[in-house]
C-alpha cells in the first residue's frame, strides 16, 4: 500500500525504493556474472550457461594479454626489480604571435623553451621509491627537487635548504591532531603502505573469497529447472551462426529468494564490512579503525542493506528475470537479458541487455544496447565493437553512444622487432560541442628496460591540431637499487612537533626560498 501523507514520509518511501531498485540490479546481475567465477565439472545446463560467461570473459583476456605482452611483461619485471624511469616533457605551441601575445609576452617563448624531466627509482620489493625533479621554464631552471618515500617515511629535499624534511607516517595523526583537534583524531596516516602493497583494490585473497562465498551461493540457488535448451540460427554481424540458445528464467519468487539470501550474506558478513571500512579509509585518507566517516559509511551500507531486505518482500517483478545466450564453440555470441520491478505496477522500472558478439582470434566484434526505461521514459546506451590483431597490425573502433552524445575511440597498431608504432583517437561528440584528443607516438619493450615517444594534442572546430602538443618521453631500465637520500641531515616532522614545525617553516624555509627565488629569478635574466 502506498499511502501519501502530509509529513513527506511518500517521499521517503520513494526514495528508498529507488535504492532497493539499485541494489537489486546489481545483485540480480550477479545472477549473471558473478557465478561465472564458479564452474563444476559435471556440466548441466546451468553449467554449461555459466561456462559460455566465463570463457568468454576468459578469451577477451587472453587476446589482451597476447597482445600487450611486451607491456605487461615491463609491468610484471618492474614490480619484482628495482627500475628506473626518466619522463621528459615538453611543450609546443604554435598560435601565431597576433592571437597568442598577452602583454607582450608571446607564450609560444616560454612553452616551445620549456620542459620537465622527473627521474623515478622504485624498488616495490624493498618499498623504496625516489623521484628527482628538474625544470627548465622559459630561461628559469629549477634542480634537486627530491621527494623520496618508504613505507614507514616521506623525505622531501628542496635546492634553497639543507637538510632533508622528513615526516614518518606513524607521526602524521599526533601533528594534525596537535594542530587541529577538533578536526582530527591523531590516528590519520600517509598510508604509505597501500602504495607497495597494492591495497588500492581487493587482493587476490579477497577476490577468492567473493568467488567462493557469494558465487558458489548464488549458483546453489538457482534451480536446474530454470535452464532450457534449443538449437536456433543467429544472424551476428552479417554471419549467419548455427548456435545452441540457452534460456534462464527465473520466476519472481526464485529472484526474490536468491536476493533474501544474498541480503542476509551481506548483512552478516564481517569480512566485507572490514573490506569496505578499509577501502573507504583509503579513500578518505584516514584510519579505518576510527574514522567517524567510514563509521558513518558502513552504518549508511547496512541500513541500506536491511532497507533493501524490508522492500523486496513488497517488490513486483512481474515477469522474473530472464536471460538467454547463445552459444557457439563455448563462447557467447548473443544475448538478451530483461527484467522489470518495482514497489508498485505504476512504478516498475525495466532493465535490459541486448546484442551480438564474435569473438575470434584475429578479430573480435561486440554491439550491445542497455535500455532503461521509468514512467514512459526510456533510454538506450549504446556499446560497440570492432577489433582486429592480425600479422601485428591492429585496427580497433570502439563506441559509446547515448541519445545525442557519443564517445568514440579509433587506434591503429603495429609491431614489428619490438616496437609498437601506435595512433590512438577519443571523439567525443554531442549537440553542444566536438573534439577529438589524439595521442600518437611508439614504444620499445626489450626484456629489462624499455623506451617510448608519445605526442598528445586536441582538435576541435576552433583548434587545429598542430596549435599545442604536449611530448612525454620515457626511458626505463633495470637497476641495482634505489639511492635514498643521506639521512645525516635530516629535520624531523614528528620530533619538532606542531609549533616547531610552523616555526621552522615560518623562520627557515619561507625566508630561504624567498632568497633563492630572487637570485634564481635575477640570473635567469627574467627578473
Amino acid at each position: 500500500m502506498n499511502e501519501t501523507t502530509n509529513d513527506g514520509s511518500n517521499n521517503k518511501k520513494k526514495g528508498v525504493s529507488k535504492g532497493i531498485i539499485a541494489i537489486t540490479i546489481i545483485a540480480v546481475l550477479a545472477i549473471g556474472g558473478a557465478v561465472a567465477a564458479f564452474m563444476l565439472n559435471n556440466l548441466s545446463l546451468k553449467d554449461s550457461y555459466f561456462l559460455a560467461e566465463q570463457k568468454s570473459m576468459e578469451f577477451m583476456t587472453d587476446r589482451v594479454e597476447e597482445r600487450y605482452e611486451p607491456e605487461l611483461d615491463w609491468y610484471e619485471h618492474s614490480k619484482e626489480n628495482a627500475t628506473e624511469s626518466k619522463i621528459d616533457l615538453s611543450g609546443e605551441y604554435n598560435v601565431p604571435t597576433s592571437e597568442a601575445a598577452y602583454g607582450g609576452v608571446d607564450p609560444s617563448q616560454i612553452i616551445n623553451n620549456s620542459n620537465i624531466t622527473i627521474t623515478a627509482a622504485t624498488d616495490m620489493k624493498n618499498k623504496q621509491v625516489s623521484t628527482n625533479i628538474a625544470a627548465s621554464i622559459g630561461g628559469f631552471e629549477v634542480n634537486d627537487v627530491n621527494l623520496s618515500f618508504t613505507n614507514e617515511k616521506l623525505m622531501l629535499s628542496l635546492p634553497f635548504i639543507e637538510e632533508v624534511i622528513q615526516l614518518k607516517d606513524e607521526d602524521l595523526g599526533p601533528l594534525l591532531y596537535e594542530i587541529d583537534p577538533a578536526s582530527f583524531t591523531g590516528e590519520e596516516t600517509l598510508e604509505l603502505d597501500s602504495i607497495f602493497e597494492g591495497n588500492g583494490g581487493l587482493s587476490e585473497e579477497d577476490l577468492e573469497y567473493f568467488k567462493e562465498e557469494y558465487g558458489k551461493m548464488i549458483y546453489d540457488q538457482l534451480p536446474e529447472d530454470a535452464f532450457t535448451s534449443e538449437k536456433e540460427t543467429v544472424e551476428v554481424n552479417g554471419e549467419s551462426i548455427n548456435a545452441e540458445k540457452i534460456s534462464m528464467q527465473l520466476t519472481e519468487e526464485q529472484v526474490k529468494g536468491i536476493l533474501t539470501a544474498v541480503f542476509d550474506k551481506l548483512e552478516k558478513d564481517e569480512k566485507l564490512k572490514e573490506l569496505i571500512r578499509e577501502q573507504a579509509a583509503l579513500q578518505l585518507g584516514g584510519t579505518a579503525a576510527v574514522d567517524p566517516e567510514v563509521d558513518q559509511l558502513l552504518s549508511d551500507f547496512e541500513t541500506a542493506i536491511a532497507d533493501a531486505k524490508t522492500g523486496l518482500a513488497d517488490f513486483q517483478i512481474p515477469n522474473g528475470f530472464n536471460s538467454a545466450i547463445w552459444v557457439e564453440n563455448d563462447l557467447i555470441v548473443q544475448r538478451d537479458l530483461s527484467i522489470e520491478m518495482g514497489p508498485s505496477a505504476e512504478e516498475l522500472v525495466s532493465f535490459s541487455v541486448k546484442g551480438g558478439q564474435l569473438l575470434k582470434d584475429a578479430t573480435q566484434f561486440f554491439d550491445y544496447n542497455l535500455g532503461f526505461a521509468e514512467a514512459g521514459n526510456e533510454s538506450i546506451i549504446n556499446i560497440a565493437g570492432d577489433l582486429s590483431w592480425e600479422d601485428n597490425k591492429a585496427t580497433d573502433k570502439i563506441s559509446l553512444t547515448a541519445d545525442e552524445f557519443s564517445l568514440t575511440y579509433n587506434g591503429n597498431e603495429t609491431l614489428a622487432d619490438g616496437t609498437r608504432d601506435f595512433e590512438r583517437i577519443f571523439t567525443l561528440d554531442d549537440t553542444t560541442t566536438s573534439g577529438s584528443f589524439n595521442w600518437n607516438g611508439s614504444a620499445t619493450y626489450n626484456n629489462d628496460q624499455m623506451s617510448s615517444e608519445n605526442s598528445f594534442s586536441v582538435e576541435s572546430p576552433e583548434i587545429t591540431q598542430d596549435m599545442f602538443a604536449l611530448h612525454v618521453n620515457v626511458e626505463g631500465k633495470t637497476i641495482d637499487k634505489v639511492e635514498m637520500p643521506a639521512e645525516d641531515n635530516v629535520k624531523d616532522l614528528g620530533e619538532l612537533g606542531a609549533q616547531g614545525t610552523m616555526e621552522y617553516f615560518e623562520l627557515e624555509v619561507v625566508p630561504s626560498f624567498q632568497e633563492w627565488l630572487f637570485t634564481t629569478m635575477a640570473g635567469s635574466g627574467n627578473f
